[in-house]
């Protein structure tokens, strides 16, 4: 059978996989990983001993092509990230692309995604949202924040450690110092952390707690203009 399963994994803690993403991942022909080493690490807590390759933003227009005829020829692989859902800012919409050209067959599985956590987590409406991915790492971050000013909806996005305090700052120059925002970070690990303030908060926080590991902000929307 000709499929690529697009698999969740866990974003912290190893129990969060689901039995169907085990079963997938132990009876399909290869794993592609971003890292090998993360993956691995999962696949053998679980027994897992499927061949491992290498597939990640430095490597996947070089040999989609030929994992995609590889998948044609020899049956089924499974995609796989550090953590979350393969294709949400991790290599994986190009594979899928090509495999939907190609006529394979995709199926993602349901599972991890740290967005919907930390959306539900915020308090913040979640009838509807933007996912914004991540914050632009150099150019384009004014336009970024200038582009969520108006906008009325719950916005999520990700962003570094190294430049959380820079996004904070940037954040209430843009939206306001009253803007609600909240911040989740290491989702489904030990050390799990929920806060929520102001903007004006957010960067008085940030400069005094130097908060580490996998971020995502969601910020509430906009107040609607009435009419």
């Amino acid at each position: 059978m000709s499929r690529l399963y697009v698999v969740p994994t866990p974003l912290g803690n190893l129990g969060d996989i689901t039995l169907r993403a085990l079963e997938v991942l132990r009876g399909v022909h290869f794993i592609l990983a971003e890292d090998t080493r993360t993956s691995g690490h999962l696949l053998r807590h679980y027994g897992i001993e499927n061949e491992l390759v290498a597939y990640h933003q430095h490597n996947e227009h070089r040999i989609t092509p030929q994992i995609v005829q590889r998948i044609r020829e020899h049956g089924p692989a499974a995609l796989v990230s550090d953590a979350g859902t393969p294709g949400i800012s991790d290599a994986g919409y190009l594979l899928v692309q090509a495999c939907v050209e190609a006529g394979v067959e995709v199926e993602c599985l349901p599972g991890a995604t740290a967005l919907i956590p930390a959306l539900i987590q915020s308090g913040f409406p979640a009838h509807a949202f933007v996912f914004a991915g991540f914050v632009p790492h150099h150019k384009g971050r004014r336009t970024f924040w200038e582009g969520l000013r108006h906008e009325t909806r719950t916005v999520i996005c990700y962003e570094s450690p190294h430049r959380i305090a820079k996004a904070a700052g940037e954040m209430e120059e843009a939206l306001g110092p009253e803007r609600k925002v909240c911040l989740v970070r290491e989702i489904s690990k030990k050390f799990m952390e929920t806060w929520r303030g102001t903007a004006r908060e957010f960067v008085a926080h940030v400069q005094e707690k130097k908060p580490r590991g996998e971020m995502v902000l969601v910020i509430h929307g906009a107040e609607k203009k009435q009419s």
